[in-house]
């Protein structure tokens, strides 16, 4: 199926693993020019040599920036001065009692899971409206809806996405241009894959094992049943990315195996 996005220029920012990486290579995939991003020279190099193998023939580059700060943003938008999809998958997050979380902590996890989308769209939106056609897709995370005890200030920042990515939204009225967020539920990214296995390790246990407590006891609501993979998550963004998306503005999207139960 062509998605119709061939040859339009895509940033996803936080790109070198998970479902930013995912994301990216679905991109390519389409045809589309890709800048993937990490805070390291390192990280970003690999992605690319990787994003490189599975796309032979994509147009892919990369941008060394840290996008929780002014700074790297500012970087960002010199390094990459004009996109038509803009995909703010960066994040961050960190399990911590509510009583134990400093302010520190709260800003830091806003300056990155929110501000970094802003500061990029409020330079990129005006762009795609001009032109009358663009894709912004926030990636937040049924902790949006759910907030978790564990980390109500990751939570608190998911849902902060999903109010920003729905007031953009309201800015393209009648105009070519989309703005989305997408919740996808646990998934088996390498961040999550290597905090699952420490605290399988720490109990003895296999991270099967683990899993199948996790959905047990912490994710009960859950369809799935099971992580889901990155691409799993990415298959959505991209549609969502896509031409074909066209009707679908404003909207926090599920990807979320069923951990959601509300109807609506």
């Amino acid at each position: 199926m062509d998605l119709g996005i061939r040859g339009k220029r895509a940033l996803v920012t936080g790109s070198t693993k998970g479902i930013g990486f995912a994301t990216a290579v679905g991109l390519a995939l389409e045809g589309c020019q890709v800048w993937v991003n990490g805070r390291s020279q390192a990280s970003v190099d690999e992605a690319l040599v990787r994003l490189r193998k599975a796309v032979p023939e994509g147009a892919v580059h990369g941008v060394v920036a840290d996008l929780g700060t002014t700074q790297g943003c500012a970087k960002m938008i010199e390094s990459v001065p004009e996109v038509d999809i803009l995909v703010n998958n960066l994040g961050i997050f960190e399990p911590k009692p509510f009583a134990e979380i400093p302010d520190a902590d709260w800003f830091r996890l806003f300056e990155v899971n929110v501000m970094s989308g802003v500061r990029l769209s409020r330079h990129y939106l005006p762009q795609m409206l001009e032109k009358d056609w663009g894709r912004i897709v926030f990636v937040s995370s049924e902790s949006a809806v759910q907030i978790p005890e564990e980390m109500i200030h990751y939570g608190m920042t998911k849902t902060a996405q999903v109010a920003v990515a729905r007031g953009l939204a309201e800015m393209t009225r009648g105009t070519g241009v989309t703005v989305n967020t997408v919740l996808p539920g646990p998934s088996r990214s390498e961040g999550v894959e290597t905090f699952v296995q420490r605290i399988a390790d720490q109990q003895g246990i296999s991270f099967g094992e683990m899993e199948r407590r996790f959905f047990s006891e912490v994710r009960p609501s859950s369809l799935l049943q099971r992580f889901a993979t990155p691409q799993e998550d990415a298959n959505m963004i991209v549609y969502l990315c896509s031409q074909c998306a066209s009707a679908t503005n404003g909207a926090p999207v599920r990807v979320e195996g069923g951990v959601i139960k509300a109807a609506l």
